[in-house]
């Protein structure tokens, strides 16, 4: 296969093929070349194994053709096929495109081309709450009539509609996209921002050293860079940027912060004064969204607009309508004997430790059912996970695994479940393992009582929501 040197230009002339088209990072891209006129098809496992049928649903009435994953949509020398990097060369899509001379690009390859060719490419990075700034700033400019074009990898509930339920990315003109970009697969590298965010560093999918220096690459590679003050590894690369904003909670240094005493924390909503200390203006933000973590993120995103022109006041306003993102502290319900689920990405150490501290914030046992969202990150990051669980939780919470998430592959699955259940225990906290997620649903259906907060957590998995809406529905 060959590569193609700029997909921006064969939007219309070539068909464009998906291989995992319903996936978090695939179906946004998919949408914005559709949405520019450009042909486009797909085929995905889930959608072979029946799995979240709505949402493949979706994608046909949008007027995606959907084949099996089996080569059978890969007919023609013309197509260009789009496969995550981590597609095996025996998945049948590849191999049929290797015998026709396709073109193989991965996610990554065609966002940053796509990224790179606007005007103003807009770039949210970090380890924890790339999808929720994306969703705040993609709102902020949008509000503020910029039409940006929006790639996220999470639904974002201020576009969903009964056409595009799944509105994870917003096709709107080609000078201005707004994108988060991911250092787990060091395709960050790829990007050259004219705004670049940076909101944390750490443990993750890579060790330290290697995100200091991817991150602090994308840092140097900005116009402007956007930087989180409050993070001590994120704030040590500012060195490194040509041009520098800084957001920040708690470091009375940052050019956009909040003002002492202002904040007020509730269960579903807070607000808070935001000041920029460039002009020492106040504004009076209110975010229907909980958590600390959730104000950092609003600060992030204000600074973001302010480094592509947007006004703070602006900004601030724009953010009162934001309804937040699907599967990010998505609360399900309260059933009527006052027990209320959770939906939430939380997946590594600082997403799930944000999550959790939200919740403690507020009365109520915490019962947190975790799914792994695969064997090589439990691998990577299993010890950091079990510490989090253990530390942030209280003696009467429990933490309930179930067996990591496995579609297949080759990847060792000699470690899973148990030994993050053992070094909870060893930790001081309370853990429990049940194979299936069936199992542990029937055990926190049989165990949840009045005034608890049941969070499932986990990614790569989107029938995790339909999960937690079971179990709402149980408890009925």
């Amino acid at each position: 296969m060959t590569d193609l040197p700029d997909p921006t230009e064969h939007l219309t002339a070539r068909p464009w093929f998906f291989c995992g088209i319903g996936g978090s990072g695939m179906q946004p891209l998919a949408a914005i070349l559709k949405g520019r006129g450009a042909e486009v098809a797909g085929s995905d496992r889930s959608f072979d194994q029946g799995r979240t049928p709505e949402k493949f649903a979706a994608l046909e009435r949008q007027g995606f053709e959907l084949f099996p994953q089996d080569g059978s949509g890969i007919t023609r020398e013309e197509q260009v096929l789009v496969a995550s990097a981590a597609v095996e060369d025996s998945v049948p899509e590849v191999v049929r495109a290797k015998e026709l001379g396709l073109p193989r690009l991965t996610r990554a390859d065609l966002n940053a081309a796509l990224f790179n060719s606007a005007e103003t490419g807009v770039a949210i990075a970090g380890t924890s709450g790339k999808s929720t700034v994306t969703g705040m700033l993609g709102w902020i400019l949008h509000h503020a009539g910029r039409e940006p074009t929006i790639m996220n990898g999470a639904v974002m509930k201020n576009f969903v509609s009964e056409g595009r339920p799944f509105a994870s990315a917003v096709i709107g003109g080609v000078d201005l996209y707004v994108s988060e970009v991911d250092e787990s697969d060091g395709s960050i590298a790829l990007y050259q921002p004219k705004v670049g965010l940076l909101l944390n560093v750490s443990l993750d999918h890579k060790s330290m050293e290697e995100l200091r220096t991817l991150f602090g690459d994308y840092v140097e590679a900005s116009d402007i860079a956007v930087i989180n003050a409050d993070d001590d590894e994120a704030i040590q690369l500012e060195g490194r940027a040509d041009d520098a904003i800084t957001f920040a909670i708690y470091d009375k240094g940052a050019s956009i912060g909040v003002v002492d005493g202002s904040r007020a924390d509730g269960p579903v909503r807070q607000a808070a004064t935001v000041i920029d200390r460039r002009d020492d203006s106040e504004h009076a933000l209110v975010l229907h969204m909980p958590g600390r973590h959730n104000l950092s993120n609003a600060l992030a995103a204000i600074a973001g607009a302010s480094a592509a022109g947007v006004q703070v006041a602006d900004a601030v306003a724009a953010l009162a309508e934001f309804k937040g993102l699907a599967r990010r502290f998505d609360i399900i319900g309260t059933s009527a004997s006052g027990i209320t689920v959770i939906d939430d990405f939380g997946h590594n150490p600082e997403k799930c430790r944000a999550t959790l501290r939200t919740l403690k914030a507020h009365p109520g046992r915490v019962l947190a059912f975790f799914q792994p969202h695969g064997y090589g990150p439990l691998r990577q990051m299993g010890a950091e996970l079990a510490e989090t669980f253990a530390y942030e939780l209280d003696a009467d919470d429990i933490t309930l695994l179930c067996d990591p998430v496995y579609f297949g592959g080759t990847v060792d699955r000699s470690q899973g479940s148990e030994r993050i259940v053992d070094l909870i225990a060893q930790a001081g906290g309370q853990a429990i393992h049940i194979n299936t997620r069936e199992g542990c649903g029937d055990w926190l259906v049989a165990n949840a009582q009045p005034g608890d907060r049941i969070v499932v957590m986990g990614a790569r998995d989107d029938t995790l929501t339909e999960f937690a809406s079971s179990i709402l529905a149980r408890l009925d």
